[in-house]
C-alpha cells in the first residue's frame, strides 16, 4: 500500500515542486515575509494584548504616540500585493533564466501599478475633486491574486522578447548596467503595451478594472474556500501526507494554500484597524500555532515523551537531542533520524495529529473557547505557550495549546511504545550478538 502511494503521490509532488510558475509565487511571497514579520511586531507593540498597555505608554509618550508604529503597520500590511508582484516577478525571472533578474521585477511592478485603479470618484474633497492615486485598498489583500498573475504574465512576456533577440545591442566597451538597461528596453516596452491594453478593455466593461474582476471571478471564491471547516484539514492531511514520504509537505502545498492563508490573515487584520469583528478562522497564524507543534506532524509531544519515557537509546538519544530544534517547530531530525518517513508504525499518528488538532482547535474557536487569531503574523519558530498568547491576547489560548500538545501526546503514546519496544530488541540483540564475538577465543588455533 505504502509503495502504491509513494508512487502516486511523488510524481505529484515533483511536478509541483518543479513547476516554475508555482515556485516562482511560492518564493515570491516568501521574499515578503521578512517585511510582514516586522511589520507584525510592531503590530504588537502598538496593541500588545494587556489590559491599559496603550494608555500606559501614552502616559509616557504621549497621545498617538503608536501612530508611528502603525505607519510601518501600514506599509507591511497594505502593501503586500505590491510587494509580491516584485518579488514573484524577481522569482519567475529566475526560473526561467532571465540574466537581468531585477529587470523582471520592475517590469511587474510598472504592470501591476498600470493596472490597479488611479481613479477614485467615491472620494470626493471639499473642493469637489475626486481623489486621484493609488489606494492602499488595491495594493494589500486585495490586489494579491491579480499581483500573482500580473508578475507572471509581464515577466513571461518579457523573458520572451529577450528570447527572440528583440533587444536593442551597444558596442562594446558600453559598461555592463548601460548594456542591461537598453536590452530590456524593447521587452520592457511590449510588456508594458500589451497591460495598457489589458487595462482599457477592462476600463471598457463593467468591472471598471482588472482588480475588481479578479476579486470577483477567482480571488473571492478562493476564499470562500478557506473559510470552510473543511479547507484547514485538507490542508493539514496532504502537509503531513508528503512529509511522509520525505517530501517537504509544506512546500508543496503552500503553493496552493499559503495565499489563501495570507489573504485570510490581512482580512483580519483590516477587520481590526476598522473597528470589525474579525471572522476567519482559518488563518496563517492559526495553521502555524494551532495545528502544529514542533513542526510537521506536531512531533513536539513526540519528541518530548522520547526524552522522558524512552527506554531504548536510540529513542531517549534522538528525543533529547531533538527537543531544543522541536520547541522552535524544526523536527527534521526526527523526520529523518527516526525516521517517521515510510515507517509504518508511525504514519497512523503523524497524519492523524495535526488533523486532530485542527478539528479541536476549530471547535474551540467557534465555541468562542479561544479567539479568532489576530492580523499578526508571528514567526513559524515561536515557542507553545508564547505564539497562542501574542496571536490571540488570550491566556486561555496559551493554555489550549497545552491541552493540545497533551492530546498530542496520548496519540502518539501507543505508537511510540511499539517502536521504542522494538528497537529495544534490536539493541539487546547487537549486545548479545557482541557478547558472543567478544568470546570467541584462538587459543586453541593450530596451524597443524
Amino acid at each position: 500500500m505504502f509503495d502504491k502511494l509513494e508512487k502516486t503521490l511523488s510524481p505529484i509532488a515533483d511536478a509541483l515542486s518543479k513547476n516554475k510558475v508555482l515556485v516562482a509565487i511560492r518564493d515570491g511571497f516568501m521574499i515578503t515575509v521578512p517585511i510582514v514579520i516586522v511589520g507584525s511586531i510592531f503590530l504588537l507593540i502598538a496593541s500588545f494584548p494587556i489590559q491599559n498597555w496603550t494608555e500606559m505608554l501614552a502616559s509616557v509618550f504621549g497621545q498617538g504616540w503608536d501612530s508611528y508604529l502603525y505607519r510601518v503597520v501600514s506599509i507591511a500590511f497594505d502593501t503586500v500585493a505590491l510587494l509580491a508582484a516584485v518579488g514573484i516577478g524577481y522569482c519567475y525571472a529566475r526560473e526561467l533564466g532571465v540574466d537581468n533578474k531585477i529587470a523582471g521585477a520592475m517590469i511587474a511592478l510598472a504592470c501591476f501599478l498600470i493596472i490597479s485603479p488611479q481613479k477614485h470618484p467615491l472620494f470626493v474633497n471639499e473642493a469637489g475633486r475626486a481623489f486621484s492615486g493609488f489606494a492602499f485598498a488595491n495594493l494589500g489583500t486585495r490586489g494579491m491574486f491579480l499581483a500573482m498573475i500580473t508578475g507572471i504574465l509581464s515577466v513571461q512576456i518579457f523573458a520572451w522578447a529577450l528570447k527572440r533577440k528583440l533587444i536593442i545591442r551597444l558596442p562594446d566597451g558600453v559598461p555592463p548596467a548601460v548594456m542591461d538597461s537598453f536590452a530590456s528596453l524593447i521587452p520592457a516596452a511590449i510588456a508594458i503595451v500589451i497591460f495598457s491594453i489589458v487595462n482599457i478593455i477592462f476600463a471598457n466593461t463593467h468591472y471598471e478594472y482588472a482588480h475588481n474582476f479578479i476579486y470577483e471571478i477567482l480571488q473571492a471564491p478562493l476564499i470562500g474556500l478557506g473559510k470552510t471547516h473543511l479547507f484547514e484539514v485538507i490542508y493539514q492531511f496532504l502537509s503531513t501526507l508528503f512529509w511522509f514520504f520525505g517530501i517537504n509537505g509544506p512546500a508543496v502545498t503552500n503553493t496552493i494554500f499559503g495565499p489563501i492563508h495570507k489573504a485570510l490573515t490581512l482580512e483580519n487584520y483590516n477587520a481590526a484597524q476598522a473597528g470589525l469583528q474579525m471572522t476567519n478562522i482559518y488563518t496563517a497564524g492559526f495553521s502555524d500555532f494551532f495545528c502544529n507543534f514542533g513542526g510537521g506532524g506536531s512531533t513536539l509531544g513526540l519528541v518530548i515523551m522520547m526524552s522522558v519515557i524512552g527506554k531504548s537509546n536510540r529513542i531517549k538519544t534522538l528525543g533529547r537531542l531533538s527537543l531544543p530544534a522541536g520547541i522552535f517547530g524544526i523536527n527534521e531530525p526526527i523526520i529523518f533520524g527516526l525516521p517517521i518517513v515510510l515507517n509504518p508504525i508511525m504514519v497512523i499518528p503523524f497524519i492523524l495529529t495535526p488533523v486532530a488538532n485542527t478539528v479541536l482547535a476549530t471547535l474551540a474557536t467557534v465555541f468562542k473557547i479561544i479567539p479568532i487569531t489576530n492580523g499578526a503574523q508571528l514567526p513559524w519558530t515561536m515557542p507553545i505557550g508564547f505564539s497562542g498568547f501574542l496571536i490571540t491576547g488570550s491566556i486561555v489560548a496559551s493554555l489550549f495549546q497545552f491541552f493540545l500538545l497533551f492530546v498530542d501526546m496520548a496519540i502518539y503514546y501507543p505508537f511510540l511504545r511499539v517502536l521504542d519496544k522494538k528497537y529495544l530488541e534490536e539493541e539487546k540483540n547487537l549486545v548479545d550478538v557482541k557478547d558472543e564475538i567478544d568470546e570467541l577465543s584462538f587459543d586453541d588455533l593450530a596451524l597443524d
